[in-house]
């Protein structure tokens, strides 16, 4: 069993920066592909990051390549998303996500992942 607990959010202005972070029980977090997803009001839940093959690989969405970064402390057990240069777009509920396995496109669908967070609010001021 894989338990997700996100932290970190809360308000950020337009063109500052917040860190998610995603503590992880079970395996030891090298056995998982790792994920960010969040979900506006209104929206379908749409994917931000994932890191896969231990970090070997990243995936961003094109709205946060270059502002958004995903790593993985196996130590720590934790995932984090470092937010920068913050929208008022990325305001959402943010969820870290877990699967043993995916590939490809599905790596970047909700669909591809088994374990999810309760999820973290992240409120960006226009």
């Amino acid at each position: 069993q894989v338990t997700l607990v996100e932290s970190g959010g809360g308000s950020g202005q337009s063109g500052g920066s917040l860190k998610l972070s995603c503590l992880v029980s079970g395996p030891p977090l090298s056995h998982l592909y790792m994920a960010w997803f969040r979900q506006a009001p209104g929206k379908d839940r749409e994917f931000v990051a994932a890191n896969i093959w231990n970090g070997a690989n990243t995936y961003y969405a094109d709205s946060v390549k270059d502002r958004f970064a995903i790593v993985r402390d196996n130590d720590k057990q934790t995932v984090t998303l470092q937010m920068n240069s913050l929208k008022f777009d990325d305001t959402a509920q943010y969820f870290c996500a877990a699967t043993q396995y995916c590939s490809g496109a599905e790596c970047r669908t909700s669909g591809g992942y088994g374990f999810w967070g309760q999820g973290t609010q992240v409120i960006v001021d226009s």
